[in-house]
C-alpha cells in the first residue's frame, strides 16, 4: 500500500513540469538582483495580488517575520489572534527577533477576530503601553479548521486599521485555497493588506518558497531584513522556476482537495468514536476527535501509520488531516475504511 500522508500539504512533490522548469532554468544572483526568473515570479506575485512589488524567501515563517519586522520597530505592539500560527507555530521570532510585543485576541471559530474586541485593543497613546502598530490576520485560518476569511471581512479590518493609524498584514500561506472557497481572486483578499505573503509549498506543490507582497518601498526594505535573516538564497532562479509553475498548473487542483476533503469529513462523520463538525470543511483542512474506551490517541495514530496512513495528533484526542494533490478519492476511501476497522474491530 503508498504511503497516503495527510500531516500537511507541505508534503507535496513538485510536479513533473516544475522539475523540468527547475533544471532548464535561467538564473543569476538573485541577492545582486540579477536572477532573471525570480524577477519574472516576483513581478507575476505582485500582479496576482494587487501589488507593486515582491519578494521571494524560502518560507512563508520567514516571510511572516520578514513583515512584522519592516512594519515595526522594536517595542512595537502587534494584535495576534490565539490560534495565530505566527504566535503559536514559528518560535516566537516576532518576539525574540523582533522585540515586538504580541497582544493577544481570541479568535472566532471562523478564524476571524471580532471587529469590536479589535476596536477594544487598539488603546490610544498612552505611556504606559507598547504602541499599536500592527494586525496581523491569517486566510485561510489553519487551526479554525482551515477557515477562509471573506473579502468583506478583510476589508472591515483595513478600513479599521488604517482609521487608527495601523498597518495590516496577513499571513496568506494557503491564501489561494481561500480564494478558491470563496469563488474570489486572491487580490480580493489581500486588497487592503498592507502586505501580504502566500506559499508556494503547500497546496501548489513547489518544493519551496514563498512570497511577499507590498509597496515597491516596503520590498525595498523587506530585503534588506530578508538578508540579514539569511534568505539571499543567490541562483534562486531554479526554485523560482518552479514557483512559476506553480501559480498556473496546480490551481484547478484545489477545488479538488476542498471537495476530497469534504468527503473524508463525511465518511468519519459516520464513524464510531470519532466527533467531526461537519460545517466546519471549508477547505483542505479538517479536524476531528476520537472518543474511543480502548484506543488511546497514541495508539490510534501508530495503528494508521501501520498502515501507511499519516495524520497529525494536535491535542488530546484531537487530530488534524489535510488534503493535497496526492491524495485521490480512492485513498480517502482507504483511510476511512482504516479508521472503521481500527474503532470497531
Amino acid at each position: 500500500m503508498k504511503p497516503i500522508d495527510l500531516r500537511s500539504d507541505t508534503v507535496t512533490h513538485p510536479t513533473a513540469a516544475m522539475r523540468q522548469a527547475l533544471a532548464e532554468a535561467e538564473v543569476g544572483d538573485d541577492v545582486f538582483g540579477e536572477d532573471p526568473t525570480v524577477l519574472r515570479l516576483e513581478r507575476q506575485a505582485a500582479d496576482i495580488m494587487g501589488k507593486e512589488a515582491g519578494l521571494l524567501v524560502p518560507s512563508g515563517t520567514m516571510g511572516n517575520l520578514i513583515c512584522l519586522l519592516t512594519h515595526c520597530q522594536r517595542g512595537d505592539g502587534v494584535l495576534l489572534g490565539d490560534r495565530s500560527h505566527i504566535f503559536n507555530h514559528e518560535v516566537g521570532g516576532l518576539s525574540a527577533l523582533g522585540g515586538l510585543v504580541p497582544h493577544i485576541l481570541g479568535n472566532a471559530d471562523d478564524g476571524t477576530l471580532p471587529i469590536d474586541a479589535l476596536e477594544r485593543a487598539i488603546h490610544p497613546d498612552d505611556i504606559h503601553c507598547a504602541p499599536m502598530r500592527l494586525i496581523c490576520l491569517e486566510n485561510t485560518h489553519n487551526f479554525c479548521h482551515g477557515a477562509p476569511l471573506s473579502a468583506d471581512y478583510m476589508n472591515t479590518v483595513g478600513a479599521l486599521a488604517k482609521d487608527h493609524g495601523l498597518k495590516l498584514h496577513l499571513d496568506g500561506a494557503r491564501l489561494f485555497n481561500a480564494a478558491t472557497a470563496l469563488d474570489v481572486t486572491p487580490d480580493e483578499l489581500a486588497q487592503t493588506a498592507d502586505s501580504v505573503m502566500f506559499c508556494l509549498s503547500k497546496g501548489l506543490s513547489a518544493p519551496v518558497g514563498s512570497l511577499v507582497c507590498a509597496t515597491e518601498e516596503f520590498i525595498r526594505r523587506a530585503r534588506k531584513w530578508r538578508k540579514m535573516l539569511g534568505g539571499g538564497m543567490r541562483q534562486a532562479g531554479h526554485l523560482a522556476a518552479a514557483g512559476l509553475i506553480a501559480l498556473k498548473e496546480p490551481m484547478s487542483q484545489l477545488k479538488m482537495d476542498h471537495e476530497n476533503a469534504l468527503h473524508l469529513a463525511l465518511g468519519l462523520e459516520k464513524t464510531p468514536g470519532i466527533e467531526l463538525d461537519l460545517h466546519r470543511v471549508k477547505t483542505n483542512i479538517l479536524f476531528f476527535r476520537l472518543e474511543h474506551s480502548r484506543i488511546s490517541p497514541r495508539t490510534f495514530l501508530d495503528s494508521l501509520a501501520q498502515r501507511n496512513i499519516k495524520i497529525l495528533l494536535t491535542g488530546p484526542a484531537e487530530f488534524r488531516a489535510v488534503v493535497h494533490r496526492e491524495i485521490t478519492r480512492q485513498d480517502i476511501d482507504m483511510v476511512t475504511d482504516a479508521i472503521l476497522q481500527l474503532v470497531t474491530g
